[in-house]
């Protein structure tokens, strides 16, 4: 849907400033014509549009925001990330590792896990059921890994007592005894 709207603002930006008429070539007038003050109104106007479709969150994307972990996490290598919900816009969170900042948002997965992006900057936090790790897409690294918030901590812990049978395990029942 948002791509919907972004891709009608983009056509009829064209559109709008072409149709306004151009100002006379030899005037000297110090102040700019109507038809340039229309045209800054409108190609801002269509900007504000953009920005604000590519704000807007579906429902199943405001879902996933609210199962994310916040907080100061802890990483391995004595690392931190901090992970703030954005106040001011829902479903947006301001994710900080030492001095580099992100503006994430939540994006659907096949497999079900919490994927917060930052598109321009090319962060990807990714956060599983036992740990959360930050990647930068664009440099092809992982900037943290072994993140936990508590609630991690206690899943991990518990995958460790108990591991989870491997895909090339025989099932139990094939098992031989």
């Amino acid at each position: 849907m948002k791509e919907l709207l972004v891709a009608v603002f983009l056509f009829t930006l064209p559109v709008a400033l072409l149709a306004q008429t151009p100002a006379k070539v030899g005037s000297k007038a110090k102040r700019p014509s109507a038809s340039r003050i229309e045209i800054k109104t409108t190609a801002s106007q269509m900007a504000s549009g953009i920005m604000a479709a590519e704000a807007a969150l579906t429902p199943a994307e405001l879902a996933i925001a609210e199962r994310v972990y916040q907080g100061k996490l802890p990483c391995e290598l004595g690392a931190f990330v901090t992970l703030m919900a954005d106040a001011k816009a829902p479903g947006y969170f301001d994710l900080q590792i030492r001095q580099q900042k992100y503006r994430v948002f939540p994006v659907e997965t096949s497999t079900g896990a919490i994927r917060l992006e930052d598109r321009r900057a090319g962060a990807v936090w990714l956060q599983l059921a036992n740990k959360s790790m930050l990647m930068n897409q664009k440099l092809g690294q992982r900037l943290a890994d072994e993140c936990m918030s508590p609630e991690q901590a206690v899943v991990a812990e518990m995958l460790i007592r108990n591991p989870a049978p491997s895909l090339l395990d025989a099932p139990p029942e094939l098992a031989p005894k």
